[in-house]
């Protein structure tokens, strides 16, 4: 090797792991999930709520859902007081917190495969533009708070 190609097999190594490093940093992290509980139902439906944060520099979006616990799971919110399922799913901007709660954006199971009881946990596996899951575990409460129903009829109308 002469000297004058010596110091081209450095530099192309150093490129090599720059760009290596630098596709790393493109991979997105997943957001965080956290404070996950479902409302407690012996049959039908139920919602479940979270704070997800995305640490990203990229927003992402909630585009579905599924879960053994439900037949569907489907993500609703609720305007003028009318509970209805989101169209285009949940975005959750860069470096931010969407918080899914009663009375707002939330996550629905529907069809239940039996009874949520309190102090059961239920899993539920969010689907994500990127194409990646994102799991979350919720714990299942008694909750009046809003008196809200989750049944057709009760409450919130229903599509």
């Amino acid at each position: 090797m002469t000297q004058r190609t010596a110091w081209k097999i450095p530099l192309a190594l150093a490129s090599v792991a720059i760009m290596t490093l630098a596709g790393c940093a493109a991979t997105p992290e997943p957001p965080v999930v956290e404070r996950a509980w479902a409302k407690a139902a012996d049959s039908g439906m139920t919602a479940v709520f979270a704070d997800i944060t995305n640490t990203g520099s990229e927003p992402v979006t909630i585009v579905g859902g599924r879960s053994e616990a439900a037949q569907q799971v489907e993500l609703h919110e609720v305007v003028d007081g009318v509970m209805r399922e989101k169209p285009g799913g949940v975005v959750v901007p860069p470096d931010s917190t969407r918080v899914l709660e009663p009375g707002a954006d939330h996550i629905m199971l529907m069809g239940l495969a039996g009874p949520l009881l309190p102090g059961d946990s239920v899993l539920v596996t969010l689907e994500l533009d990127t194409g990646e899951p994102l799991e979350v575990v919720a714990e299942v409460r008694d909750y009046a708070g809003a008196m809200e129903e989750y049944e057709p009829g009760h409450g919130g109308q229903m599509p």
